[in-house]
C-alpha cells in the first residue's frame, strides 16, 4: 500500500447553474520519503490537488489516505507552506518557530530551545531571533514560515511555491536544505512550482499537469534518470539534467498550444 494515496479524486466548484471543474478524476500514489513536484500551467489545478491533500479543500469525488487512514480536515500530520508570507507579526522570529513546537510532546523545554535555534540557523536567520516579523523583509518572513512548519515535524510537507519570492541565493540555499532534510529525515513532500529547473532538481518524481481541469500528463521518475539523491546545484549543468529539462519544457509547451487551440474553438 502506498504511504499517500489519492484515488479517483476530482474537484468541481459552483452550483448546478454554473459548474467549473478544477481537477478531473485522477489517481496518484506516493511512497514514504518521496519528494513529488507538481508542475503545470498557471491555474491548472495543481495547487487545488495539494490543498485537497492538506484538508483545505474537500474532494468532489474520490478518497485520500495517509498510511492507510482516510484524511479529512487539516491536522498536525500535514505541514503547509504557502507562497504568501504566513508569519505572525505579533511574535518574534523565535516566537513564530516556537509556536510550531506547541504540540511536540517529544521535546523537553531545553530541547525546544535547541530546536528553535537549529531551525533559525537552518533558514539563515541567525541574529534575528528577537526581531518581530513586521521588522524584517518579506523573504525573511517566508523563511520564518518554512522554519516553523519544519520544526513542527509533520509527517508530510505540502509546499506551494514556497521559494518563489526569495532572492536567487536564498532560494538555492533552501532548495539544498530541503534536499538535506529529506535525506536525513525522510520527509514525504508535495512541492508545487512553476520553475522547471526547481521541479527537476528537488524531485524524486515530477508530475506534469494539463491545463484546467487538471489531469496527469506525465509522471516522470526523476531519480531513475538523474541518479541517487545526493544532489546539489551543480546537477543543473549535467547532460542528463539538461536533457530532462528540454523534455519537460516540450511537454508543457505542447500543452499550452493544445489548450489555446481548444479555447479558440470553444463556443
Amino acid at each position: 500500500m502506498a504511504y499517500l494515496d489519492l484515488t479517483n479524486i476530482s474537484k468541481t466548484y459552483g452550483t448546478d447553474g454554473r459548474k467549473v471543474q478544477a481537477v478531473a478524476p485522477l489517481t496518484l500514489a506516493m511512497d514514504r520519503g518521496q519528494i513529488v513536484t507538481f508542475l503545470g500551467p498557471s491555474g491548472c489545478g495543481k495547487t487545488t490537488v495539494m490543498r485537497m491533500v492538506g484538508g483545505l479543500e474537500t474532494p468532489t469525488t474520490g478518497t485520500i489516505t495517509l498510511d492507510g487512514a482516510r484524511l479529512g480536515g487539516p491536522d498536525r500530520r500535514r505541514g503547509m507552506v504557502f507562497q504568501s508570507y504566513a508569519a505572525f507579526p505579533w511574535l518574534t522570529v523565535a516566537g513564530n518557530i516556537r509556536l510550531g513546537l506547541k504540540y511536540r510532546a517529544d521535546l523537553s523545554a531545553s530541547d525546544r530551545e535547541d530546536t528553535v535555534n537549529r531551525f533559525i540557523e537552518l533558514v539563515g536567520l541567525k541574529g534575528f531571533a528577537d526581531s518581530y516579523t513586521n521588522q524584517i523583509s518579506g523573504g525573511m518572513r517566508q523563511r520564518v514560515a518554512i522554519a516553523r512548519t519544519l520544526a513542527a515535524n509533520p509527517d508530510i510537507l505540502l509546499m506551494d511555491e514556497p521559494f518563489g519570492a526569495l532572492d536567487a541565493l536564498t532560494r538555492e540555499h533552501l532548495q539544498n536544505k530541503l534536499l538535506e532534510i529529506n535525506r536525513t529525515a525522510g520527509k514525504t513532500t508535495i512541492f508545487v512550482t512553476h520553475d522547471v529547473e526547481e521541479a527537476i532538481l528537488l524531485a524524486h518524481r515530477l508530475v506534469v499537469f494539463s491545463a484546467r481541469p487538471a489531469r496527469v500528463l506525465e509522471d516522470i521518475n526523476v531519480t531513475e534518470q538523474l541518479g541517487p539523491d545526493d544532489r546539489d546545484q551543480a546537477l543543473r549543468d549535467t547532460p542528463a539534467f539538461l536533457s530532462l529539462r528540454r523534455e519537460v519544457q516540450q511537454i508543457i509547451r505542447a500543452e499550452y498550444i493544445r489548450a489555446e487551440a481548444e479555447a479558440a474553438h470553444a463556443p
